[in-house]
């Protein structure tokens, strides 16, 4: 909510929470944006519903329509509203290609103001020690890029890149595409 709320995001907002599990972040932005502003995607709509009947304080505050499955980021039943999006650690369990179909995909909202999205980075081609202890790798999870090959696939699906100075778990590292 913290670095959703740094960029701006209002009640009226309309959210995509990709990749949203159990609603780790759905049990806040459910009650703080308006009614039905809350879409999450995840790659088991089992794990999503459980959230709904166990994180959220009022279940029927979100509507089950607004949990989609969804493991290629095509986000199919997602409206137009949509204004802002985040993915906080998806992409650092996966390769860089799932990066740049979900940007490519996101280009379809045109109201979408920005996305923002965790990732782990690293100049080094091999296993990388993060500040907290957990090792990446460039070619397996959990995954690690360097900072201009980010910036560089943001930019390639026509979005402007911004690396955030928020300190994150784990030391993933917060980018904006906007």
């Amino acid at each position: 909510m913290q670095a959703l709320l740094a960029a701006g995001m209002t009640p009226e907002d309309t959210l995509l929470d990709i990749g949203c599990g159990a609603l780790r972040l759905g049990h806040k932005a459910v009650p703080y944006l308006k009614p039905g502003h809350y879409w999450g995607t995840d790659a088991s709509l089992a794990l999503m519903r459980h959230g709904r009947f166990t994180e959220l304080p009022d279940p029927s505050a979100l509507p089950e329509d607004h949990l989609i499955e969804d493991a290629h980021f095509a986000f199919p039943g997602i409206p137009d509203s949509i204004t802002l999006a985040l993915a906080f650690g998806v992409f650092t369990h996966l390769p860089q290609s799932a990066l740049q179909t979900a940007l490519a995909s996101l280009r379809r909202f045109p109201n979408l103001r920005a996305t923002l999205f965790t990732v782990f980075l690293s100049e080094t081609p091999g296993p990388t020690r993060q500040p907290d202890g957990v090792v990446t790798h460039p070619d397996r999870p959990p995954y690690h890029l360097p900072e201009a090959q980010i910036a560089a696939t943001i930019a390639d699906a026509g979005f402007t890149p911004a690396r955030q100075p928020l300190l994150l778990p784990r030391g993933q590292v917060l980018w904006t595409a906007t």
